[in-house]
């Protein structure tokens, strides 16, 4: 398992294959890359260099932006899912499907309810 964990998490995957694979442009890798929501490696050429893991968040951070969410809220779920991992689980260990879904349905009730604050403040 431990070698399953660390062949994913090889950064070994140009632009161009990340974007056949993602269906991104390499200027919304950047943008993301800007916001922090990715961290691909650097060759010694100064290229990018992107892993399985890498792969996997840009096509949940597509997903989130596809549902209406904006890059905001997107930045702000994805860190807090962060922290709440590495907060309850070790290095070894993945988040359960159930955990991460209990997550993302909490973080939708918060974004509705600031939704809702803001209508009401408005008249």
């Amino acid at each position: 398992m431990k070698e399953k964990v660390m062949r994913r998490s090889l950064a070994v995957l140009t632009v161009g294959t990340v974007t056949k694979l993602t269906g991104l442009t390499p200027r919304k890798l950047r943008y993301y890359e800007y916001f922090e929501l990715i961290h691909p490696k650097r060759s010694t050429g100064n290229q990018r260099q992107y892993s399985l893991n890498d792969v996997d968040r840009l096509l949940e951070i597509k997903d989130y932006l596809a549902s209406g969410m904006t890059m905001h809220e997107v930045v702000r779920v994805l860190n807090k899912k962060t922290s709440t991992v590495s907060l309850t689980t070790s290095d070894t260990e993945t988040m359960s499907d159930s955990t991460a879904r209990k997550i993302f349905h909490d973080e939708m009730l918060q974004i509705g309810r600031w939704n809702n604050q803001d209508s009401n403040n408005s008249f």
